[in-house]
């Protein structure tokens, strides 16, 4: 069959889009990883299907570049925001369900797409490193000079440590700088480097605030990654629980086209 689909990315994180309302698409592992490969396919960080649903505006179904069913992607989500408004689901807000639950987005007139996030009820700190899971489980270390490290290196050391073999983790290196931060992220499922990660960066802004003790009730921080900036706004109650998150950034498409599967 013919498949329909686009690609976009969300601070250099790059993801295939396709309107699957008619429930045509073969939701198979490897023809999911085979279009995900770099060199073999498309070429993708991973795959999003749009579905309709009766209590949302859509239904976000995400799948990492390995072709397996993948936990909350903030990036995809706010590509997806973007690709639902072109193929006619949305207008300038949407809300939308996504595997962790319900989430809202708006696009601003400059293209920047907002999207709410779930909250972290707990931080946990690990030795030199912070644990959360902001829709997908995180660890975040803050080291000095992360431009010269070995991402791949060594968050795959801890991807596939003993702690976190089994399920896997999500590990960014951050760098703390002025009023935000730098990262870098080593991602499960990709099992490589990743140019941004959504989820990342918002478990980097809670972790740098956590480790800097503020406890502001409302704070914004800025995240640059590899591919771009990005902007965390969350609010911390007297309890350390983390509400109201939201990620914001822009969106790119990088082209449509159809293919064989």
């Amino acid at each position: 069959m013919q498949l329909s689909f686009e690609k976009y990315h969300g601070a250099g994180n790059d993801f295939i889009l396709v309107d699957n309302s008619l429930h045509t698409f073969p939701k198979e592992t490897s023809l999911i990883a085979q279009l995900c490969h770099r060199h073999y396919g498309i070429g993708a960080d991973g795959l999003i299907l749009l579905e309709k649903h009766p209590d949302f505006d859509f239904e976000m179904q995400y799948y990492n570049a390995d072709g397996r069913p993948g936990s909350m992607c903030g990036n995809g989500g706010r590509c997806a925001v973007i690709f639902a408004r072109k193929s006619g689901f949305i207008g300038e807000k949407a809300n939308f369900l996504a595997v962790d639950g319900p989430h809202s987005a708006t696009i601003a007139a400059t293209g920047q797409v907002k999207i709410s996030m779930s909250p972290v009820k707990a931080v946990e700190v690990t030795g030199d490193g912070y644990v959360l899971n902001t829709g997908s489980p995180h660890l975040v270390k803050f080291m000095d000079n992360i431009q010269d490290m070995d991402v791949v290196a060594e968050g795959r050391k801890i991807r596939y440590g003993d702690m976190y073999r089994a399920d896997g983790i999500n590990v960014n290196f951050a760098e703390l700088s002025g009023t935000g931060c730098r990262m870098r992220t080593y991602e499960r499922g990709v099992e490589n480097e990743t140019l941004s990660c959504g989820t990342g960066t918002v478990a980097v802004a809670i972790a740098a605030s956590v480790r800097q003790e503020n406890n502001a009730h409302s704070q914004v921080y800025d995240i640059q990654a590899i591919g771009g900036q990005l902007k965390v706004y969350f609010s911390k109650d007297a309890k350390a629980h983390y509400t109201n998150i939201f990620l914001e950034g822009p969106v790119q498409q990088v082209f449509a086209g159809t293919t064989t599967i």
